[in-house]
């Protein structure tokens, strides 16, 4: 099969550089409209503040759930629109408003009777717990918006449309921001609403947001003559593995937190400061992970394995060559950060912990950008597989330290490492050599078979 004309064959680092940078910002405007609402809230008081965590622990838990919706829709048209398949593609975005919808509204009428339980399983009484079953209350009035999004994106993304996301995510959060400001504290006619305005912000923006992305993809496939109903089990099957490998990253992350947690105060408050740059630097890597899955699904949808292996040797040059400069960076900035984020009494535990971050981030580059090249080639069952072995012996590992240790933040770290790096060689190794049952081995004829998992 000839290969459709793409501007990678041609520029591929210009190309991935072109679809990784507004991949990028939209990334980052929902963690920095996060730090706004925290900033607006927390002008209310202690209580509203803890209440807004609360409810987004809880609303965030729940959505991640559904994340399948974007990269499992993502991956299908973008192997339909290399294969030149538009009414493949158009069914796909179809079955997967049509599911993000359905379990909007489910989300929603099993949610919202349930918000106060919520609040008390994460712990909240007296007034927080009003507050924040209050806030979890209204914010599910959004579910709906937020699956549509995430299956309209998917879409966008798999027909390497990069640009309308960003502008998107950009106005929808920029809108909250403004919505914060007028409902939360009130002006002219309209009153303050406290926490309740919080929510509402969001809800509104959400729904705007998730109706110019949905409309955006409706004109561009238009609506399909049927739904492919048969389809969507194996969607349900890509959820399923996307939720036990997200869950076991969480989980890992949990442990690690817990174990810095119990080595003491200067531990916990040195591992937070830590995780929060760590969190940071990942948006970065995501950028080229998720330009790589459309990249990958466009040219195995076309038939052509030599250009999906040139997409994976730019996109892990690029992402290792972004990892080295963020190692450097996080070990540069040590002192700035210390002063900045570090409590005073933890920056002897903070400096080891903070140079094997430091040194894992390459690692962490390769990890991230074989994820997205298996997500292109729909091989979650494999990652889902390679997760559970490194959160397997990252358990072990993080069950073996003592905190009583002088060093004991510096293992949580260096057990972190072992687990990015049993991850980053698991996804290597799938695509050179091509261990397993892997597409990018054997004859060109396999490429447009579907891809085996396990």
């Amino acid at each position: 099969m000839n290969t459709p004309p793409h501007p990678f064959t041609r520029r591929p680092h210009r190309t991935l550089i072109g679809l990784s940078v507004p991949v990028l910002f939209s990334l980052v405007a929902e963690p920095v409209t996060g730090l706004v609402d925290t900033a607006f809230v927390a002008r209310l008081g202690a209580t509203p503040l803890a209440a807004l965590g609360v409810g987004t622990m809880v609303l965030s838990s729940v959505f991640w759930i559904f994340n399948f919706l974007g990269v499992g829709t993502q991956t299908e048209v973008a192997q339909a629109h290399g294969r030149g398949d538009a009414a493949h593609a158009r069914r796909m975005n179809g079955l997967a408003l049509a599911m993000a919808a359905g379990f909007g509204v489910l989300l929603l009428l099993a949610g919202y009777p349930l918000s106060g339980a919520a609040a008390t399983v994460m712990g909240a009484a007296g007034d927080l717990h009003e507050a924040a079953a209050t806030y979890i209350r209204l914010r599910w009035f959004g579910a709906p918006a937020v699956l549509l999004t995430l299956a309209a994106f998917g879409t966008l993304r798999g027909l390497q449309d990069m640009r309308t996301p960003l502008y998107v995510a950009v106005t929808v959060n920029a809108l909250n921001i403004a919505l914060d400001a007028l409902l939360i504290f009130g002006a002219g006619p309209v009153p303050p609403l406290g926490i309740a305005g919080a929510a509402a912000a969001s809800v509104v923006s959400q729904w705007i947001g998730a109706a110019w992305a949905v409309g955006t993809v409706l004109r561009r496939l238009g609506r399909p003559a049927r739904l492919p109903v048969g389809e969507a089990l194996r969607l349900l099957r890509v959820g399923g593995d996307l939720f036990v490998r997200t869950g076991l990253l969480t989980l890992f992350l949990v442990l690690t937190t817990r174990t810095a947690t119990r080595i003491g105060a200067e531990g916990g408050a040195a591992h937070q400061a830590i995780r929060q740059v760590w969190m940071f630097t990942a948006l970065f890597l995501d950028a080229f992970a998720v330009t790589g899955q459309s990249l990958v699904g466009f040219f195995i949808g076309a038939g052509d394995r030599a250009q999906a292996r040139r997409v994976a040797r730019v996109v892990c040059g690029w992402s290792l060559g972004t990892g080295v400069a963020l190692g450097l960076a996080m070990w540069l900035a040590e002192g700035p950060v210390i002063h900045l984020l570090v409590p005073a009494g933890a920056a002897a535990v903070f400096v080891p912990a903070w140079h094997l971050a430091a040194l894992s981030q390459p690692l962490n580059a390769l990890s991230f950008a074989t994820d997205g090249l298996h997500w292109g080639t729909a091989d979650f069952r494999y990652l889902r597989n390679a997760m559970i072995a490194a959160t397997t012996l990252g358990t072990a590992g993080l069950l073996l330290i003592d905190v009583r240790h002088p060093q004991a933040l510096a293992l949580v770290w260096a057990v972190t490492l072992g687990w990015i790096a049993v991850r980053a060689a698991f996804g290597v190794a799938r695509i050179w050599p091509g261990v397993g049952r892997s597409v990018w081995a054997g004859p060109a004829q396999r490429v447009n078979e579907r891809v085996p998992s396990g």
